[in-house]
């Protein structure tokens, strides 16, 4: 049984997850990036396991970003052609 306070916790997880990184989706490697934020507020003084694919982890979390619809590129063009911040 973990304890999701206890940072051996995610340790395990990243430890677990090491081996496995080539084979992951950009979706898994997007959570990962996550569990790594989580781990870095939390525990600011350790090193979280996968500390050395951080640009890998974010850039599949960068990646699975929606990008804006049509529409929504339209109203904003219309809000600076009216000088409206946004």
């Amino acid at each position: 049984c973990f304890d999701w306070r206890d940072p051996q916790f995610f340790v395990a997880l990243a430890a677990a997850s090491a081996d496995r990184m080539s084979n992951m989706s950009d979706k898994a490697r997007s959570q990962l990036y996550l569990v790594s934020l989580h781990f870095q507020l939390e525990w600011p003084d350790l090193s979280f396991p996968l500390s050395h694919c951080h640009q890998r982890l974010q850039s599949a979390y960068q990646s699975q970003e929606p990008a804006p619809s049509r529409l929504q590129q339209d109203v904003a063009a219309a809000l600076d052609r009216v000088g409206w911040a946004h």
